[in-house]
């Protein structure tokens, strides 16, 4: 268990530069129109850093999207795919 709370504290911190990471897409996008250009889950106001806060507090991905009803599923997964995938390349 501390192994996977070391690898997502990892991740987590990498996911600071998540606005440089992600190009826009169906599932995450960026626009100055919308929250100043904060990275967000594509058609909705709801930055990708609220999952990040929800999963660093302990609380479910289901926890999550039950707040924030016009997130997907799909959209919290690629997100977290990608981020994986980041990790992975910084650390390789």
């Amino acid at each position: 268990m501390a192994i996977a709370r070391a690898i997502v504290a990892k991740i987590l911190d990498i996911s600071k530069y998540h606005k440089f990471m992600f190009r826009d897409s169906k599932f995450i996008s960026r626009s100055p129109d919308v929250m100043g250009g904060t990275t967000v889950f594509t058609n909705t106001r709801v930055p990708v850093q609220t999952l990040l806060d929800y999963l660093k507090a302990g609380e479910s991905i289901d926890d999550f999207l039950d707040g924030f009803p016009t997130v997907t599923r799909e959209q919290v997964i690629y997100f977290l795919e990608e981020l994986g995938r980041a990790f992975f390349s910084v650390a390789a």
